[in-house]
């Protein structure tokens, strides 16, 4: 397997300039649909699955670095040598990183709810649940769920989990995400993005429920994206684009609007 992975990736919308959109921890391509629809007709949107993601290779290799790289890869087996770049989460995490990469292959950045610092181990709980299902013994999703509740106890996030889950032969399911590898790796996912600045234009939103992105953040984000704009979705978590949809969709549109002139 290839330190550098080409990723799996779903291409739509009218435009001529290319938006690529990156999901956060344990999700996939199909996580972002709502942003996709509501920029498919000025922009050619490219939706990637991160590796060990979705229907991206699995590699034992997994940190933020080499993530970035094969966004790169992607963007080079496509032919894409610019574009914008959205990325929730983890997916946001190695959007920066990309950016800091390759400044000039990004002319606009929107980060959604989470900052360049290192964070705590938020998904300890989570991760051991997921582990400790016995997937030979599962018989039906509904078995699944109940197996998830004390661990986590939101049906939505209970639910956005278990997309993971997919039929392996007639009665067997299967992990679509490298589990183990990502529980592995978990530290190295933690990280900061390299601490090079970026002078485009970028534009991070925050929930205003979220504990990703606190005030005390604001010197590390500025200091890295020096051309940064903050912005709070009143009533949102870290989920804000599926919360609020709308608004969301709206706020990246009107950031990403005002290269229109020039793409």
């Amino acid at each position: 397997m290839p330190r550098v992975l080409s990723l799996h990736t779903e291409v739509s919308g009218d435009g001529a300039f290319p938006v690529i959109l990156l999901h956060g921890l344990f999700g996939s391509a199909s996580n972002l649909m709502a942003v996709a629809r509501s920029l498919a007709a000025d922009y050619k949107v490219i939706r990637m699955d991160l590796r060990n993601h979705g229907k991206s290779p699995h590699s034992d290799i997994m940190d933020i670095p080499t993530m970035a790289e094969d966004v790169l890869a992607t963007m080079d087996t496509l032919g894409v040598q610019q574009a914008h770049i959205l990325g929730h989460s983890l997916g946001g995490k190695v959007a920066m990183q990309v950016a800091v990469t390759a400044p000039d292959r990004v002319s606009r950045l929107v980060v959604a709810d989470i900052a360049p610092v290192r964070y705590g181990r938020g998904h300890d709980e989570i991760i051991t649940a997921l582990l400790g299902m016995d997937l030979r013994a599962l018989r039906s999703r509904e078995q699944a769920d109940n197996l998830l509740q004390k661990a986590v106890p939101e049906l939505a996030i209970r639910q956005f989990l278990l997309k993971n889950i997919v039929r392996d032969g007639k009665d067997a399911w299967a992990w679509r995400m490298n589990l183990p590898v990502i529980a592995d790796c978990y530290d190295n996912l933690r990280d900061a993005p390299s601490a090079e600045p970026f002078t485009g234009p970028t534009l991070f939103i925050r929930g205003e429920l979220s504990k990703y992105i606190r005030d005390e953040n604001r010197v590390p984000m500025q200091r890295q994206f020096s051309q940064m704009a903050l912005l709070t979705i009143a009533g949102a978590g870290h989920w804000l684009h599926a919360e609020y949809p709308q608004i969301f969709n709206a706020m990246v549109a009107d950031f990403l609007a005002a290269d229109n002139a020039q793409v």
